[in-house]
């Protein structure tokens, strides 16, 4: 039988609890990009911590997708009345609305080459015209097993990911390292 929080719900309790705030200052200044009071979805929301909770405090109106049932629960524990849908990012009904920014922070790189490209067409489809797409992936092109559920992750490296938003209408605006060392990519529609 099928998983379709793909092995996230087994282990939330533990992301939870190691979950820190590496990545927040990233998010934060890629927030000043967005208009004021815009909309964002951050897709694999999690707990809405650290990412979720920085947008919303800069202003922004956020909306969560996460497929496991217990992380979302956090998320909305964490941001009550913010939107949120229990749905694996690439079935989300939510792509069928327009969004100023969208977030893929510790997602994209968990799904197989070809979901990757699923969800980086439907993050196309839902931004506004100039909206901005912020995803965070190794820099080189890699294969690893996540520690915590064990299955394999695969980055599709700068190359990879240029050519998948360039088909989707997108373009790599640039890029940024937090200070753990993890590489985020920024698009604009």
């Amino acid at each position: 039988m099928s998983d379709p929080s793909h092995g996230w719900e087994a282990v939330a309790e533990r992301f939870a609890a190691v979950r820190s705030d590496v990545g927040a200052d990233v998010v934060r200044r890629w927030a000043t990009e967005l208009p004021a009071g815009g909309s964002v979805v951050d897709i694999g929301c999690g707990t809405g911590r650290p990412i979720a909770v920085a947008l919303a405090g800069a202003g922004l109106a956020v909306a969560g997708i996460d497929p496991s049932p217990s992380l979302l629960a956090a998320f909305r524990h964490a941001l009550p009345g913010a939107p949120a849908a229990c749905e694996t990012a690439e079935e989300s009904g939510y792509f069928g609305r327009r969004f100023d920014g969208a977030v893929a922070i510790g997602l994209l790189f968990l799904l197989p080459p070809a979901t990757q490209a699923v969800v980086i067409d439907r993050v196309a489809a839902a931004l506004r015209p100039g909206g901005r797409f912020l995803f965070s992936a190794p820099r080189v092109a890699c294969r690893w097993t996540d520690t915590l559920t064990g299955r394999e992750s695969r980055s599709l490296g700068e190359a990879g990911y240029r050519a998948l938003l360039e088909g989707a209408g997108l373009r790599l605006r640039g890029s940024h390292a937090d200070e753990g060392g993890n590489h985020y990519f920024a698009a604009v529609g």
